[in-house]
């Protein structure tokens, strides 16, 4: 959490013609948040959903979803699942440095999860982001670059 997934992703979105934004964190909204085998379930069948929808609008070229996953099993289920309905999956993780997180996060007035007790659980999460394939480090980076790149990697 915080170092920039729903905010490069609504920059590419915005961007890229024709693309649809979705964010995991619509698709598991329970108040109080309970994060558990369960309710991830429900939130992989509702990405799942959502991203089909999309794949049958004659406008929506491409899909820009992002979620922390942060279970293996959570990520191959979403992967299969896109794959399954035939289309490709081009996935990213972004990650920064800790004095980078603790400044975004201190910055952000508007993010509802911005406590001390989510700091201290992405702070405590970052190394275990950073062995992911295709990990783009985004400390000292700005929004478009790091969209740039994630563009360019996928030959937009």
């Amino acid at each position: 959490m915080g170092v920039g997934k729903t905010t490069v992703g609504k920059y590419i979105a915005e961007k890229c013609t024709g693309t649809a934004f979705i964010d995991g964190d619509w698709c598991l909204d329970i108040h109080p948040f309970v994060g558990n085998q369960e309710t991830k379930t429900m939130a992989i069948d509702n990405i799942l959903h959502m991203i089909a929808n999309y794949r049958k609008c004659s406008i929506c070229k491409m899909i820009v979803f992002v979620w922390l996953m942060d279970e293996k099993w959570v990520c191959q289920k979403i992967a299969d699942g896109i794959s399954d309905m035939g289309l490709e999956v081009k996935n990213f993780t972004l990650v920064c440095d800790k004095n980078t997180l603790i400044n975004r996060w201190e910055n952000d007035k508007n993010c509802e999860w911005r406590t001390n007790e989510w700091l201290k659980a992405s702070l405590k999460s970052l190394s275990f982001f950073s062995f992911f394939e295709n990990c783009i480090d985004t400390s000292g980076l700005t929004i478009d670059m790091i969209a740039d790149r994630i563009m360019y990697l996928i030959s937009i």
